[in-house]
């Protein structure tokens, strides 16, 4: 069975890249665009690992993060945070007071994204 992704972003070209490359490696990928859409499929799904960005509507990812990181429900799935690194360059030292298992800073290498991916599920 397929490891699932739930992936938060709001932006288009992000999800699309992250899906494409995720989903050819045999994940399976749960879109969301924003954290009041991750919460509803929470409820219903829960995935391998979530992908995080933190400029989200409504709610930011950190706030999302803290919110998940805090719930034993979901506080052992591991959440790796999108950022773009000019927005927030002090994010990766801050990555662990955060919740967050780790960060991709935008724009990314897909290899990198592929990487962290495979770190926490393989």
């Amino acid at each position: 069975m397929a490891k699932k992704i739930l992936v938060v972003d709001d932006e288009p070209d992000i999800m699309e890249v992250s899906t494409v490359r995720l989903k050819h490696l045999g994940y399976e990928i749960i879109p969301a665009i924003d954290a009041e859409e991750a919460l509803a499929i929470l409820q219903k799904d829960i995935p391998d690992l979530i992908l995080l960005d933190l400029l989200l509507p409504k709610m930011q990812g950190d706030e999302l993060c803290k919110i998940l990181k805090s719930d034993d429900k979901f506080k052992n799935i591991p959440v790796i945070l999108f950022t773009a690194s000019a927005v927030r360059p002090s994010i990766p030292a801050r990555v662990k007071e955060m919740g967050a298992d780790d960060c991709v800073l935008k724009p990314f290498d897909p290899e990198e994204l592929l990487s962290k991916v495979k770190k926490f599920i393989g």
